[in-house]
């Protein structure tokens, strides 16, 4: 996640390279990031990254950054601003592992790299409305970002930080299905994604309900009534449901402290 954040953040020039620092304390990864992010600084001490920002954004795992919490803790001043990405932490832990209130939480997702991501912003009222709009400015130029209370981010989770997944298995399943009707791999695959974009597209800039957007496209007696009454017959709305509830609760599970 962070190298897609970075990379979209760059791409679009909200950032500059010369202006990140990049923690990572295996050297081996060094060059790889050197060369993927021109520029950029890095550090493999999390106390030389505070030295040289006051924003930071937290772009690891929970048990990492528990891991490096009590660090950051002992050598944080009031003028960071802490960004955490990680997964199923609350922003109440976030306060007391960091010992500061300016912190922000964010649940991003992958097409951030290709600036199509979708990230949920959760913050305190405690934290300044200004720092809040960086972060929103930060993650707006990879994708849509919303604003919602810190205990909606599981459910967030659920929807946008995993979905990408349930909709990679739904493209490859499309794609599948072409293949068996006689299709080349090659051209069901990109059928499959280009519906699905198209789809994605009609809801957000037409703005009507895909609910109505489906009725639009179902004819009496037609192709896609029959198609529909099988998704359904075959419990698809239920298991989607289902998966968002299990990806939700797995989100609270993780968000535990160890």
């Amino acid at each position: 996640m962070a190298n897609a954040l970075l990379g979209g953040a760059v791409a679009a020039n909200v950032v500059q390279p010369q202006g990140v620092v990049i923690a990572e304390p295996d050297r081996e990864k060094w060059p790889t990031l050197q060369q993927k992010f021109a520029g950029c600084q890095i550090v493999d001490d999390p106390v030389e990254l505070l030295s040289r920002c006051d924003r930071v954004v937290l772009a690891v795992k929970p048990h990492v950054l528990r891991a490096i919490a009590p660090t950051l803790a002992r050598n944080q001043t009031p003028e960071h601003l802490f960004v955490s990405i990680a997964a199923g932490v609350s922003l109440d832990e976030l306060q007391t592992l960091l010992s500061t209130e300016r912190v922000i939480r964010v649940m991003p997702n992958t097409p951030c790299l290709v600036r199509a991501g979708a990230s949920a912003v959760a913050a305190s009222d405690s934290v300044a409305e200004n720092d809040i709009a960086w972060a929103e400015m930060l993650f707006r130029a990879v994708g849509l970002v919303v604003r919602v209370p810190d205990d909606l981010l599981h459910a967030v989770t659920g929807v946008s930080g995993s979905g990408p997944a349930y909709l990679y298995l739904v493209i490859e399943a499309l794609s599948d299905g072409g293949v068996s009707q006689g299709l080349p791999r090659d051209i069901a695959t990109r059928l499959a994604a280009q519906t699905v974009l198209g789809a994605a597209q009609m809801v957000l800039e037409t703005g009507t309900h895909p609910g109505q957007l489906k009725d639009q496209v179902t004819s009496p007696s037609g192709t896609t009534i029959a198609a529909l009454r099988t998704l359904e017959e075959k419990g698809v709305r239920s298991a989607m449901i289902e998966a968002v509830a299990r990806c939700a609760q797995r989100s609270r599970e993780l968000g535990k402290a160890e």
